[in-house]
């Protein structure tokens, strides 16, 4: 068959939505650079190692930090004329000792056989190759709680003492681990010595606003420019803020901007993130619109045909479109305090997103929908309010 290409075009870079991908800058995590700096800084003053635990939920730039802290450490120990290398593990692939060690001695000889030889061995190989090319390296072990949990904490333990039975003036090797869940708990008296208290550096999860600023960020990197505006911006933000993941909001820029494309446009709008939503991480199933009182059907349908070609609606547009649809179904009129009890209702249940903003008027909700196309949702709920 003939392959189509898409006529819209809105992603100029897509490496640059890939997970894989380390900006320049990684905003809002400027604080936890610099302590990672603070802690590391003694490898090329002093030439003391030092091992350091970065814990995280999902989202949080837990990889991304160490990474762009690896490079940009790089670069300030060669203005000192000191060489550092690093290599990065990603323990659920390789989680046990002998896959980690010939991955780090990977880093030094392409070639190395990756069986037929002892964990001893290959920490003895290691030695050599640091010290011949007089290198201070970073290992970074990504979600070490998997190598933990499969094959115990002795490898911890080894990585963390690499220095001991050398006398070498300076350190050569420092450790990093990452984790969601707090490995420390995970390691043994031996293996928690190596590891000070205060080396545990927590990232907290990121909120809308922050959210928004990463996203604005990478949208400027990878996306043609106008092809996004601030209100789907927002939407984004506010979709990824539930969970405070800056991973689902990248993964749903890129998915909404191909769909996007797919259609024809220049331009990302809001039933493109909405559909975007649905596809990945669906929420609002028939069975839940099943379950819904004629009330909530009612303003969630008012909101689904008020947010069409838009991302956010008001409480007031909201409550007077459900006036019209009442009028058009015959059904009764709710007063406002039981409308605003539905509501919250659906925003607690999560059909339904509600923020309260400043404005030139005092404060206002705004009402958003994020998991489902607004055309989609309305049409499944004519549906069920018809019979």
């Amino acid at each position: 068959m003939k392959f189509r290409s898409p006529s819209g075009k809105i992603i100029r870079s897509p490496k640059k939505l890939s997970f894989d991908f380390v900006p320049d800058k990684l905003p809002h995590r400027e604080d936890e650079q610099q302590k990672l700096f603070m802690l590391f800084r003694r490898v090329i003053e002093d030439g003391v190692s030092q091992n350091v635990f970065l814990q995280g939920n999902v989202g949080t730039g837990k990889t991304a930090s160490a990474k762009r802290f690896c490079m940009d450490y790089e670069d300030w120990a060669a203005e000192r004329e000191r060489k550092v290398d690093y290599v990065f593990i990603n323990c659920r692939k390789r989680s046990n000792k002998s896959l980690v060690l010939w991955k780090i001695i990977h880093k030094f000889d392409k070639g190395f056989p990756d069986r037929g030889f002892s964990v001893g061995e290959m920490m003895e190989i290691i030695r050599r190759h640091i010290k011949d090319s007089g290198t201070h390296l970073f290992v970074v072990l990504d979600e070490a709680d998997s190598l933990i949990q499969r094959d115990g904490p002795e490898l911890i333990f080894l990585l963390s003492r690499f220095d001991d039975e050398t006398i070498a003036p300076r350190g050569s090797l420092s450790l990093i681990l990452i984790s969601q869940k707090n490995v420390l708990e995970l390691l043994d008296e031996s293996a928690l010595s190596t590891f000070k208290r205060g080396n545990r550096l927590l990232l907290e999860q990121y909120d809308k606003a922050q959210l928004f600023d990463i996203l604005s960020y990478r949208g400027e990197l990878a996306l043609y420019p106008g092809s996004i505006e601030e209100e789907e911006l927002n939407l984004l933000a506010l979709i990824a803020g539930e969970r405070g993941d800056a991973r689902l909001g990248i993964e749903l820029m890129e998915k909404a901007a191909l769909l996007a494309e797919e259609k024809g446009q220049n331009q990302i709008g809001p039933e493109d993130i909405r559909t975007a939503k649905a596809d990945i991480d669906p929420y609002m199933t028939a069975s839940r619109l099943r379950g819904l009182n004629e009330n909530e059907r009612l303003i969630l349908l008012s909101a689904a045909q008020k947010l069409r070609n838009r991302s956010f609606t008001t409480t007031g547009d909201l409550e007077s479109h459900y006036h019209v649809l009442c009028e058009t179904y015959g059904r009764e009129v709710l007063g406002h305090t039981q409308f605003w009890k539905y509501l919250k209702s659906l925003s607690g249940d999560g059909m339904l997103e509600t923020e309260t903003v400043a404005s030139g008027k005092g404060r206002t909700t705004k009402v958003s929908l994020s998991d489902i196309p607004a055309g989609l949702l309305e049409q499944k709920l004519v549906e069920l309010i018809k019979g």
